[in-house]
């Protein structure tokens, strides 16, 4: 790995679920490229190693321990990161989990798991960060969220419901917080070649599915945009499945 630009030179980014998949792209990518990264995730050997390939080339980044459904870790997060570098520019809420099958085959205990890590710790997060991004001229949240988030397939109710409360958040909270020069994105990709994508479809042929890394470069264009114009959503689709539907 190397330093591609200073694009993000004196920015401090969050990045959730940092430690494998979407989330390990986005972090190498912002590190790449000036920012200083607080990894959180619960595996501290995934994260060392995430946190060993930014400083191998020259970047900046920290491990924090993290079980997103924990409101006192996310408090945490928060705190050690504006501790460690006095500013909080970038908040990307990435992780999450799946639970997949029919609804009527769905516990409360399933339901009440993926909600807490889906859509209630991105609204922990951002309830803890903005204090600290609205000190900043412009600054950013960038909320993963998925295709399930705007369309319903079967066997995915419980995953798309948590992802459809973070559209309906992310669509709020940007009007809350404009006047305030906080951006917030949602980007919404379908089939990733990650662990989850294996969990929803099984069936999927992993030589056509999407890579991290081209979610990152998603992420790295609506953090580093300059002018007047916004993103508010971007929806990508893996090249063989079917235009605008």
């Amino acid at each position: 790995m190397h330093m591609e630009s200073n694009l993000l030179n004196n920015t401090v980014a969050i990045v959730t679920g940092a430690s494998r998949g979407i989330g390990r792209s986005i972090a190498l990518t912002l590190a790449r490229n000036g920012a200083c990264v607080a990894l959180a995730a619960r595996n501290e050997t995934q994260l060392r190693s995430v946190q060993a390939e930014i400083e191998a080339c020259g970047g900046n980044a920290i491990c924090v321990v993290t079980d997103v459904s924990v409101e006192a870790d996310i408090v945490a997060l928060v705190r050690r990161t504006v501790e460690q570098w006095g500013r909080l520019d970038v908040v990307v809420n990435n992780a999450g989990i799946g639970s997949f099958g029919p609804l009527a085959e769905t516990t409360a205990g399933q339901w009440d798991r993926v909600m807490a890590v889906n859509a209630r710790a991105p609204f922990l997060l951002c309830r803890e960060a903005i204090p600290h991004l609205r000190r900043q001229p412009r600054s950013f949240i960038v909320n993963i969220t998925s295709v399930v988030g705007v369309k319903g397939y079967a066997n995915q109710a419980l995953y798309s419901a948590s992802k459809h409360a973070v559209m309906g958040m992310s669509k709020a909270l940007a009007k809350e917080v404009q006047k305030d020069g906080i951006r917030v994105h949602a980007v919404c990709p379908g089939g990733v070649d990650t662990d989850l994508a294996g969990q929803a479809r099984p069936d999927l042929d992993r030589s056509v599915l999407m890579q991290p890394q081209e979610v990152a470069d998603v992420v790295l264009f609506l953090v580093t945009r300059q002018g007047n114009a916004v993103v508010d959503q971007i929806d990508m689709r893996r090249e063989s499945s079917t235009p605008w539907v």
